[in-house]
């Protein structure tokens, strides 16, 4: 983190900062020092504005939302251009993230590798996602985007909306739900086209709402 000038670490439920943890930090120890600690992913995250999972499981199938990835090269294009708080979630050295803790995140990213070894030891893959992101950030300066959190969950309610209004079926609900969040984190979109976006889906839920009283 040091390396490439990232300081805020967020741990979920971490093993005890020993001896050994602090040589392995070597001079980075005040990132230790300052580490926030949680108890829960879902404390951890809540007041971020963007929140990107990372496993090096995916999927192929278009129909299975939630471990739909984007590549490291792509996300890093972007990533720079979001105002706001962003975090990446690593999962444990072993088993990654949960389902459940991928599901709350925008995107989520995976590090192009061997088909035959996919999986990066938890270090490495750290290292290679934020050296990514380092080098874009420093050479690729360009006008912030500015959805937050807040915008963000307002855009999800309203959606959630026009699907109780359409009495969307409910065996599909969840997966569409993580489809439309899907989307709008890869497309990363301004504040012009959120306001933009919200006049059309406030319209169409007035009206579908004025056609049923009908």
């Amino acid at each position: 983190m040091a390396n490439f000038d990232f300081k805020n670490l967020y741990l979920v439920n971490p093993c005890k900062f020993d001896d050994e943890c602090y040589s392995r930090a070597m001079h980075a120890d005040h990132i230790v020092d300052n580490a926030k600690v949680f108890t829960s992913f879902k404390q951890c995250i809540k007041n971020l504005d963007y929140l990107i999972a990372t496993s090096s499981i995916d999927s192929t199938n278009d129909k299975k939302h939630l471990r739909n990835a984007v590549l490291l090269e792509d996300l890093s294009e972007k990533i720079f251009q979001i105002d706001g708080k962003i975090g990446i979630a690593f999962g444990r050295e072993d088993y990654g993230l949960f389902n459940e803790e991928i599901a709350m995140c925008d995107a989520l990213l995976k590090i192009p590798t061997s088909k035959s070894y996919l999986s990066l030891n938890l270090s490495h893959s750290v290292a290679i996602v934020l050296y990514s992101i380092f080098i874009k950030i420093n050479s690729s300066p360009t006008e912030k985007r500015k959805i937050g959190k807040i915008e963000k969950e307002k855009l999800y309610d309203f959606f959630s909306d026009l699907l109780d209004e359409i009495d969307y079926p409910l065996h599909k609900r969840e997966n569409t739900e993580i489809m439309f969040k899907r989307i709008m984190g890869r497309a990363m979109p301004s504040k012009w086209e959120y306001h933009t976006f919200m006049g059309v889906l406030n319209k169409a839920l007035n009206k579908i709402k004025k056609t049923c009283k009908k």
